[in-house]
């Protein structure tokens, strides 16, 4: 069990905690009620075969919570499936206790990394896996999940980056990128706000490629939901031969709102 201040982090088993985290992960995504995000009967399974299945407290009051469950190759990596938390537990930094619970728990089993998605367009996301975590890129997958259903998704592709996160190393510091310095390309076209381009051509195994990405995609997507879905195609254009090509050094995220891919073989940059 974690303590940090008032937040519990614990493995749950109990049905009611079960049934709770389950009205979490409905707040978070406001899923349709047909298909929610996942069921009290998957969590009880999950739960009693071993796999993570684990949720954090306020004052003894479900606020968050993460499922995941192991996955190939067998004996060394866990899958983070959904990890969420609700509106009471926003300012408590339950995000990153979960995921640091979870590096701990993985670690005490014997496994080598941790996986999961994430949608490549939410720019929080990915400073937050990519910068704090230290979570690496591995594979753009197109439209894994399909139409999911869910209020923040609206009708988008759900395009995810698959990442891989090492735990036999600590976290890396993020590299200092100038993404403005000599041998800089930008793989998206954003002259025309309605109208975001990809540019892979520009690709090159010596340059240091800039990816930008929106503020605030979620606020996009119901405001705007036409220019968010050519945000979904320019990026995929975009990340997709970055991530599935040769391995590049350093790969980051900036505050700013931009991935940005080392050259292939390069040191990075000062």
């Amino acid at each position: 069990m974690t303590t940090q201040r008032d937040v519990v982090i614990r493995e749950l088993t109990d049905s009611d905690d079960l049934a709770a985290l389950a009205n979490v992960f409905d707040d978070v995504w406001h899923p349709d009620p047909s298909n929610r995000v996942i069921g009290v009967d998957t969590l009880r399974t999950l739960a009693h075969t071993g796999n993570y299945v684990v949720g954090a407290f306020i004052d003894g009051v479900l606020a968050g919570g993460s499922v995941g469950f192991f996955g190939a190759p067998a004996g060394t990596t866990l899958h983070s499936h959904i990890t969420g938390v609700s509106r009471l537990g926003r300012g408590h930094n339950l995000g990153h206790a979960l995921k640091l619970y979870q590096r701990e728990w993985a670690i005490e089993r014997g496994l080598s990394e941790i996986t999961w998605t994430f949608d490549p367009l939410v720019s929080r996301n990915a400073y937050f896996n990519l910068v704090k975590l230290g979570a690496r890129p591995r594979d753009y997958l197109v439209d894994f999940y399909g139409q999911l259903g869910l209020e923040l998704a609206g009708t988008d592709a759900t395009d995810r980056l698959f990442v891989s996160w090492p735990l036999d190393v600590p976290v890396p510091d993020p590299p200092v990128v100038d993404p403005g310095g000599p041998g800089v390309v930008y793989a998206i076209d954003m002259q025309d706000h309605d109208h975001p381009q990809g540019k892979p051509g520009v690709i090159s195994d010596a340059a240091t490629v800039v990816v930008p990405v929106p503020g605030d995609i979620e606020s996009m997507r119901r405001t705007e939901p036409l220019v968010a879905a050519r945000w979904r195609i320019a990026l995929r254009e975009a990340l997709a031969p970055l991530v599935d090509g040769p391995d590049r050094d350093p790969v980051t995220f900036l505050r700013s709102g931009a991935y940005v891919f080392g050259p292939v073989g390069g040191p990075p940059p000062e």
